[in-house]
């Protein structure tokens, strides 16, 4: 833990010299990566209760329209997705890098995400029969990818208008056409435009059988989150002193945030479809958490507590992949005739714990457990590039 405080003192140092003039390229911001490694961890919390059945709500995903905060955690990475991409580039292209080189490593490590997805999904009985393409880590490489080109060859302008008529598109697609072998616009699950694209395109098997949160339509305004991350990455390289970019951050969050609202009376707020008013509400408040991460961690240097999301944030996707290596021991392996989720469940109902705090702190365990796995490898110095 010494070396770890080190390394904190001197970006906190760093970070007090420099908060008032222009972030630099090669700045590494403590804000980014600690928010990139608590969204980690808190999609491992929601992915992993000790029971489905025993949820609290805010642990849960929105039925269909709406949204809690786990259906916040997808989007945010991906909007950090695009930031990280504009940092680390420009400092690429700042260094003389090759853009052929860029885009090499930038096909790369794509397919390498993609391929790790497909892997995740076959894990652990291999049914190639039923292999499914969608998923989460597969969409982290579509939109890695696009945003990646998208930023090597436009501008700020470009990218925005880019974002903004790709959602008019969608928007217009999702609620103007009607959904073939029913004759009328349905945004209801299974029976909507992007579902009947899915189970004409999409091979292999569908997440929700007849559609999947993951699916093709749906994956061009999710590209757009990333747009947004991009976006929010400029400001942040510009010669703005640093509080005003923390306040621009914080007013471009609360005005997208606006717009989703006022969108969603016409196309509702539902991650399941990534509607264009959930690309708002979750970018929005995406800038505004970075705006005052931003603010209380590289500006005001209040660091000590991020600690452990720059522990998981310096492997993020190599974590994400391996709890769920790691939940195949916990809950598939039989230990005394249940697996370990079943026996910590039972032992804490039977002492008169509710359910839902049971189900809770099993994840948090779950959590812990990836934590130290996490830890030994930032201790050694182990960065996985995914």
């Amino acid at each position: 833990m010494k070396e770890i405080q080190s390394e904190f003192n001197i970006l906190s140092r760093s970070l007090i010299e420099n908060r008032m003039q222009p972030l630099q390229s090669g700045t590494r911001l403590i804000s980014l990566d600690a928010m990139r490694g608590f969204t980690i961890a808190a999609m491992i919390l929601v992915n992993y209760p000790g029971s489905w059945e025993h949820l609290y709500h805010p642990l849960e995903h929105a039925e269909w329209h709406g949204i809690t905060p786990t259906d916040l955690i997808f989007p945010f990475f991906l909007f950090i997705v695009g930031t990280s991409i504009t940092l680390s580039f420009t400092k690429l292209q700042e260094k003389g890098t090759p853009k052929k080189d860029i885009y090499k490593k930038t096909v790369f490590r794509a397919l390498k995400i993609f391929a790790v997805g497909i892997l995740l999904g076959l894990i652990p009985h291999f049914d190639f029969e039923s292999i499914r393409i969608a998923g989460v880590l597969q969409r982290i490489s579509i939109v890695f990818f696009v945003c990646a080109f998208v930023y090597l060859n436009t501008s700020f302008r470009t990218q925005a208008w880019l974002g903004a008529i790709t959602l008019i598109v969608y928007w217009l697609v999702m609620t103007l056409i009607p959904t073939p072998g029913i004759g009328e616009v349905r945004l209801d699950k299974g029976v909507n435009l992007a579902a009947w694209v899915d189970s004409i395109l999409l091979p292999g098997r569908m997440w929700q059988g007849t559609w999947d949160p993951e699916g093709i339509l749906s994956t061009f305004p999710s590209i757009v989150t990333g747009i947004t991350g991009l976006l929010a990455g400029q400001l942040l390289l510009s010669k703005r002193t640093s509080y005003e970019k923390s306040i621009l951050l914080m007013i471009a969050g609360f005005g997208a945030v606006t717009a989703g609202y006022i969108w969603h009376l016409t196309f509702p707020v539902n991650k399941n479809l990534w509607s264009s008013s959930f690309v708002l509400v979750t970018s929005g408040l995406a800038s505004l958490s970075m705006g005052a991460f931003y603010y209380i961690v590289d500006i005001r240097n209040h660091t000590s507590w991020t600690k452990p999301g720059i522990i998981f944030g310096a492997n993020a996707i190599a974590i994400y992949f391996l709890s769920d290596v790691v939940s195949i021991l916990f809950y598939t392996i039989p230990f005394g005739g249940a697996p370990f989720n079943v026996h910590f469940l039972s032992i804490l109902t039977d002492a008169d714990v509710a359910p839902k705090l049971a189900s809770m702190l099993y994840a948090v365990i779950f959590v812990s457990v990836n934590f130290c796995i996490a830890y030994f490898l930032y201790k050694k110095k182990i960065f996985i590039r995914l």
